[in-house]
């Protein structure tokens, strides 16, 4: 049977809702190894990983809270294929 390794959930993961549009903002690392990861769940069950890692979670929860502020949350999760301003 295989050994699967512990998942760390940050404090910080969270419902997040802007205007019509609601998502769940996971942030998490494996138990013993450095760096956290940022997921946004839509409610459509798509999911967008940032594909760097994070030293802390607070920097992770920021890099969402800043792409929010300056993408809107339905361009930051559904970014327009001809835009190159998505921060993830």
């Amino acid at each position: 049977m295989a050994d699967y390794p512990n998942v760390v959930r940050s404090p910080l993961s969270q419902e997040y809702s802007e205007e019509e549009i609601s998502v769940r903002v996971e942030i998490y690392k494996v138990e013993g190894t450095e760096g956290w990861t940022l997921e946004v769940m839509d409610q459509d069950g798509g999911s967008t990983v940032w594909q760097d890692v994070f030293t802390t979670d607070s920097a992770a929860m920021a890099e969402f809270t800043e792409g929010v502020q300056a993408l809107g949350l339905a361009q930051l999760i559904d970014p327009d294929e001809d835009d190159g301003s998505t921060v993830h």
